[in-house]
């Protein structure tokens, strides 16, 4: 499912228009990147959590010529599903 298609099931479960869905959906994931941002977690109780993750730097190989470069520091993001979400695709 991609986003337009979550926005059309949201949109038809809930009576809402789709106009009304895509400016809440793209509200919220605004408001989980402004959040993680910050350094703070985001957790929807039964869903799962996000958490901002710290990378180090490392050294690494071109696959292609086999020499070493160097892998810069960075941040990435993790998401751990709920105990709700694991049991409903489980």
């Amino acid at each position: 499912m991609n986003k337009g298609e979550l926005i059309s099931a949201i949109a038809s479960s809930t009576g809402m228009s789709k106009s009304s869905v895509s400016s809440v959906a793209e509200a919220m994931i605004e408001t989980i990147e402004k959040s993680l941002k910050k350094g703070n977690d985001v957790s929807l109780v039964g869903f799962g959590t996000w958490k901002r993750k710290a990378r180090a730097s490392r050294t690494g190989r071109n696959p292609q010529t086999g020499a070493v470069i160097k892998i810069p520091a960075k941040n990435t993001v993790t998401f751990s599903a709920g105990k709700k979400l694991k049991d409903a695709v489980n």
